[in-house]
């Protein structure tokens, strides 16, 4: 490989196109021939066959004839609205695709740069594009992530002590759903924000665990809901620099208190992908951490971590106790 293919942004951009034009879908549709593919795409006949056949060249869907599209198995992967989330230029996946433009000030200055493009940063853009922030919270839900998986104590035989659980950040509550599905003895409280909350009714009746759910609108770094066996904070404090996530973590602490747990998914471990990591510094200033890291703020934040296994998803789980 050399730099010019390594530096090459022809392809990503290219992605990112056509899932905006909802090409898969159109192709799904029938509209297969070039010229009645760009008249339902709304493009430029010659300009959409160029970006095609460079898509075809990497992979990207097929050509079985000039001029005439087909789907393979990766271009499958762009049909429907779940298929385009992360990547449709006029939802949530334009925000983190221009957002990789402010990459050098935030490298230069260790801070995300966000607002150099947005005009305000990241949580408050998505306050002021509730599209965008509905978009955001199915890519953090099992649109994006799959169905999550319940097991997130690393001793199972820990459940029977266990009598409520709080999903801290926990979005439109996919992971809690899926944890009360699996407990019948669990009862749960999400805690998010009013207008993820919202949107949380319809995951709890399709898992039928409404009537053991309750949901408390507000932010994390707020007092927390106290007394329960087990708080769970799963993709929460990446989105966060070191002061934020200590603080995040404190407020388990105080509402674990005395003998609660606190499980914390982490995407640290050394020799992962690190363009997560890196999208979270352009975003938002947050960061992975390693589980050396996780001890030292936890002794900061009130907590002892007590276990560590690697289990959900190549995720790191950390359990700790409050000090």
């Amino acid at each position: 490989m050399d730099l010019w293919t390594l530096s090459d942004l022809a392809t990503p951009w290219s992605v990112h196109v056509a899932a905006t034009l909802r090409i898969a879908d159109h192709i799904e549709g029938g509209h297969t021939e070039i010229g009645d593919l760009a008249t339902v795409a709304g493009a430029d006949r010659d300009a959409l066959h160029r970006m095609l056949r460079h898509l075809v060249s990497k992979g990207l869907f097929e050509e079985p004839s000039p001029g005439r599209f087909a789907l393979n198995d990766l271009a499958r992967g762009l049909l429907g609205e779940s298929g385009r989330l992360g990547f449709d230029l006029d939802s949530f996946g334009g925000r983190m695709a221009h957002a990789w433009g402010t990459l050098l000030s935030a490298v230069r200055t260790g801070k995300p740069a966000y607002h150099e493009h947005f005009g305000r940063d990241y949580w408050a853009d998505l306050d002021a594009h509730p599209k965008i922030a509905a978009d955001f919270d199915a890519l953090m839900g099992r649109a994006g992530h799959g169905t999550p998986d319940p097991e997130v104590l690393l001793n199972p035989a820990d459940w029977d002590s266990v009598k409520t659980v709080v999903d801290v950040g926990g979005g439109t509550g996919d992971l809690l759903a899926e944890v009360l599905r699996a407990r019948p003895h669990v009862l749960g409280i999400l805690v998010d924000l009013p207008r993820t909350i919202a949107r949380s009714a319809e995951i709890f009746q399709a898992a039928g665990v409404a009537n053991r759910v309750t949901t408390v609108g507000q932010s994390f770094f707020d007092p927390l809901p106290a007394g329960a066996g087990l708080y769970m904070l799963k993709g929460v404090l990446v989105d966060w620099p070191d002061p934020e996530a200590a603080a995040i973590l404190k407020r388990c602490a105080e509402a674990a208190r005395p003998s609660g747990r606190i499980v914390i998914f982490s995407q640290a471990g050394e020799g992962e992908e690190a363009s997560p990591e890196l999208l979270m510094l352009v975003l938002v200033g947050g960061r992975a951490r390693t589980v050396d890291e996780f001890r030292s703020m936890g002794r900061d934040a009130g907590v002892q971590v007590t276990a560590v296994g690697r289990q959900i998803s190549g995720r790191v789980l950390i359990e700790c106790r409050p000090i």
